[in-house]
């Protein structure tokens, strides 16, 4: 009986063994699981990192685009502006020759003014000038005669219709 009481306990040495490494699977199919779950978060963790990622490469890509236009833009500006001050000066440059031509000519004007000037102090301008002045003042000598005449016709009108009307 020694022998199968060693059996025995062979065999309890043997179910403890085997209890033993039964826990030790468990163990390793819980850590297993444990992995697996954080193998989870990890690819969903990859995954929206796939995608800000994909997204932050369209950013950049557009911004990229954009830089490309505004710098296009800005060649565009600069070649305008260049246009812009060539246009200016050129209209400067017109300015100013035509501000020495309207100055020759108004002094041309001047000149002309004076000669005519003086030759209005001729004697036959002037004779014309007075005429023209005797003639206004008998005209105007005319209407006030005209006026004293209307008035004094207007008022022997109003006594006569005083005196039809007081009859």
């Amino acid at each position: 009986m020694e022998d199968s009481g060693a059996i025995l306990c062979q065999i309890s040495i043997f179910k403890d063994m085997l209890d033993q490494v039964n826990r030790e699977i468990e163990a390793n199919i819980q850590v297993t699981r444990e992995i697996e779950s954080q193998i989870g978060a990890c690819s969903e963790i990859e995954s929206s990192l796939s995608l800000k990622e994909a997204e932050l490469t369209r950013s950049f890509l557009a911004s990229q685009f954009e830089i490309s236009g505004l710098i296009s833009v800005t060649a565009d500006s600069r070649n305008s502006l260049k246009l812009l001050e060539d246009e200016i000066c050129c209209l400067r440059s017109e300015h100013s020759e035509l501000i020495t031509r309207l100055t020759e000519k108004r002094e041309g004007f001047v000149k002309m003014c004076f000669g005519f000037q003086r030759e209005i102090e001729d004697s036959e301008f002037r004779s014309l000038l007075a005429e023209k002045e005797r003639l206004e003042n008998e005209v105007r000598m005319l209407e006030e005669k005209n006026m004293d005449v209307k008035n004094s016709i207007l008022a022997y009108m109003e006594d006569e219709m005083m005196n039809l009307l007081s009859d």
